[in-house]
């Protein structure tokens, strides 16, 4: 057995209010790749912030010690000197430098303080060669793909000597082929002898890559499991004994029985999207949505399904109050009768309620409290004498806090400071209290743990029960065969299918997700 590259003893870290951890154990070994997994809230990038160093020493108890040695770190560049590495979901490059610019920023290739951009160059494209990356150097991250952005960023990694690799749900915003190529390299930096710690809420690729995986719960280390015992093992550890030690329980279920509606409307159209075409907002000659139509009936959930890039997001936001894009042709109805969106307030108006797939850039106020946040889309119902009645707007707050089960304190807590799922609770109690007849969910489980989507899932199953209209768009597959009635199929921004809840499978699904044209 490997020595020890990392340990980490009795970490506890308390905010005001919450102890985000209490007296957690890590240990990772040397070219290993460990990784953590735990419900939302559970404490793990809590965890790996103060590894890193953005949580200094002296912030928490607890000791750390790497490569045999106590360490220290007062902030990032700390514990970088030492070769951890630290790589975050929201990834931190500038979209307007270039590659090579974004790889060294900060630790620039100088001589006599001055940059040596031919060194620099050399440097990354020899850089790049060893994730796999083809790209110039001097291309602008901007004109690359997510996928390639996360190249980057391991590039970055690499350019200090990495010897310690965290990354914070490295494929969260990644399609299924984008995160094959990261799995792999991955992988391949584990030959090189470089230890990795993943959190990842994709139970698959945790057993796809990793040698060992640490649970926590609660902010405490419930276990720690060995998934294969060599590189060259078959994984020996379930998908189901991970999600018991993550949730403290069997999860028979990973999707609700689905409860019909029996309201006297029962399976009229409640949204009917006719012709529908918008064009770039930028490059107005390439159409991103082009002649779609479909219905929605009360009480029904429909998925969309599609690859990356396939247009269902523009279609999402175009119709809620023409927020992307051109708008060029075709019509929306909403209980049986025409309505113009071409704002967010008139959608809103029509009955309209769009969840959007980026919570933290346009589904919420982050340096707001909860109160606030759940209240955005309803202010008028919440006036008294032309002024919003705060005592109402909190117990409205406090009932989705109770009903949603939202881990916080109180309703004015930061929703930045809530984890994922706890924020994706707060954009869908925003809505809820809205009141639309269609609700559009635009991955409404990404980056949330098997516990927290299996809650979101039973709000959505009861929202369904109740006679409203969901539209459900979704990366992951087996999310849309478990939760949707009828599913239909995106690319290059045309409906290239649609297929019953009983002809549904994986299958059939992307084969109809490639298909150039209807």
């Amino acid at each position: 057995m490997t020595r020890p590259v990392l340990e980490m003893r009795g970490i506890t870290k308390t905010f005001p209010g919450v102890k985000a951890l209490c007296e957690v154990n890590l240990t990772v070994r040397a070219g290993e790749i460990h990784a953590i997994c735990g419900e939302n809230g559970a404490g793990k990038s809590t965890l790996m912030k103060v590894l890193s160093g953005v949580y200094p020493h002296g912030s928490y108890e607890g000791e750390i010690r790497f490569e045999g040695e106590p360490v220290a770190f007062k902030d990032i560049r700390a514990s970088e000197r030492h070769g951890i590495v630290i790589i975050h979901q929201e990834l931190a490059l500038i979209p307007y430098l270039s590659i090579a610019e974004n790889i060294f920023l900060g630790n620039e290739q100088a001589k006599r303080g001055l940059i040596d951009w031919n060194d620099t160059l050399r440097s990354a494209s020899r850089l790049l060669r060893r994730v796999g990356l083809r790209e110039k150097p001097q291309t602008p991250v901007a004109d690359i793909g997510v996928g390639k952005q996360q190249l980057v960023e391991i590039a970055k990694a690499l350019s200090k000597e990495v010897k310690l690799l965290i990354l914070d749900e490295p494929t969260a915003a990644l399609n299924d082929e984008d995160s094959a190529k990261l799995l792999d390299l991955i992988l391949e930096l584990r030959e090189q002898g470089i230890a990795s710690i993943i959190i990842s809420h994709k139970l698959n690729e945790i057993r796809r890559i990793a040698d060992s995986v640490t649970i926590l719960r609660d902010g405490r280390t419930v276990e720690t499991l060995t998934v294969r015992q060599a590189p060259e093992d078959e994984p020996r550890l379930s998908e189901d004994r991970i999600i018991r030690g993550m949730v403290g329980r069997d999860l028979d279920q990973r999707f609700p029985d689905r409860t019909r509606y029996e309201g006297e409307d029962a399976g009229q159209v409640a949204l009917s999207v006719r012709g529908w075409t918008v064009r770039h907002p930028v490059d107005h000659q390439r159409t991103v949505v082009d002649d779609v139509s479909l219905t929605v009936r009360r009480g029904e959930i429909v998925g969309i399904a599609g690859l990356m890039g396939a247009g269902r997001t523009e279609l999402a936001m175009s119709v809620f109050g023409r927020s992307y894009g051109q708008y060029v042709a075709g019509t929306v109805e909403v209980g049986g009768r025409e309505v113009v969106t071409r704002t967010v307030p008139a959608a809103i108006e029509a009955g309209l309620a769009y969840c959007t797939e980026d919570r933290k850039q346009y589904g919420l106020n982050l340096i707001d409290n909860i109160n606030r946040n759940i209240s955005l889309a309803s202010l008028p119902g919440m006036r008294r004498r032309g002024v919003v009645d705060e005592h109402h707007e909190r117990r409205v707050a406090e009932r989705y806090r109770t009903t949603m089960n939202i881990k916080a304190p109180t309703v004015f807590e930061q929703v930045g400071r809530l984890s994922g799922g706890n924020q994706q609770k707060v954009v869908l109690s925003k809505w809820i209290h809205a009141d639309p007849e269609v609700l559009i969910l635009d991955e409404p489980t990404r980056g949330i743990d098997v516990g927290a989507k299996y809650e979101i899932y039973t709000v959505i199953d009861k929202l369904a029960a109740q006679g409203k209209a969901v539209l459900f768009i979704s990366s992951e597959l087996p999310e849309l065969l478990g939760m949707c009635d009828r599913i239909y199929t995106m690319a290059e921004g045309r409906l290239t299918g649609e297929v019953s809840r009983a002809e549904a499978t994986q299958e059939v699904l992307m084969r109809q997700m490639t298909q150039n044209r209807s």
